[in-house]
């Protein structure tokens, strides 16, 4: 009895041996799984954040805008292409030098803007000189120019005769010069147009033109503003005709 009490004992104290030795040893071994050590003075980079965990100082910052032209705006940094006015004129001419000078000063200076308003002014002053629309032109040139076409309205009235213009089309308007002295711009615009033209006396006869030819008119305009002016308006400073 007592010897089966004694080895009954010694299995169970090895088994308890064995698996107490088993647990040691896994325990006991890396498996690559453990967390290094934590230093709380050393700075780590924060979690990402969903959107649902976005809290009002979160969303303040996310709400920072970028000023265009500043340092970290690719886009701004990026140099204006040089073949961006190509329909305007050669890339290395001299307009468009006279261009970029214009823009410097007035980033919004749009060439083609420019012509598009160019020609509705042309129009706008041929056929305000032939009505003696003198309020009209007032507004559209310069005191110079303004002050020849009254002339010539003065004398036209002083004979009694009444002149009429009408457009057919205008076919060309292409920038010639553009010139930039401090903040007085300048360009100048070749027009080509198809014109039916008239004056009558006061009794009604034809003394020049046509009421019924249509004539091609060569004009060359130049037309001036102060860059940086609340005034937006351009005024004809200088015309004359083109063979």
């Amino acid at each position: 009895m007592q010897n089966s009490f004694d080895m009954t004992t010694l299995v169970f104290l090895a088994l308890a041996v064995f698996v107490a030795w088993k647990l040691r040893s896994v325990l006991g071994q890396k498996t690559g799984s453990e967390q290094p050590p934590v230093d709380p003075f050393s700075r780590r980079e924060a979690p990402p954040v969903r959107p649902d965990q976005v809290g009002p100082a979160d969303a303040k910052r996310d709400n920072v805008i970028r000023l265009p032209g500043a340092a970290n705006d690719p886009a701004a940094a990026a140099p204006p292409a040089a073949d961006r006015w190509s329909d305007i004129a050669p890339p290395d001419s001299p307009i468009i030098a006279g261009i970029d000078a214009v823009v410097r000063q007035e980033p919004s200076f749009d060439p083609r803007e420019f012509l598009g308003g160019a020609k509705s002014a042309y129009e706008t002053i041929v056929t305000a000189f032939a009505r003696g629309d003198r309020k009209m032109l007032k507004g559209l040139l310069a005191k110079e120019v303004y002050d020849g076409f009254e002339q010539a309205i003065t004398d036209r009235e002083k004979r009694g005769e009444k002149a009429e213009s009408s457009f057919v089309s205008i076919d060309k308007a292409e920038i010639t010069a553009v010139d930039v002295k401090g903040k007085t711009a300048q360009v100048t615009i070749a027009f080509v147009s198809q014109l039916i033209s008239v004056t009558r006396d006061a009794a009604g006869t034809v003394v020049d033109g046509s009421a019924e030819s249509v004539s091609t008119v060569n004009d060359i305009w130049t037309f001036s503003r102060q860059l940086g002016s609340r005034d937006p308006n351009w005024l004809l400073v200088a015309t004359e005709s083109a063979a």
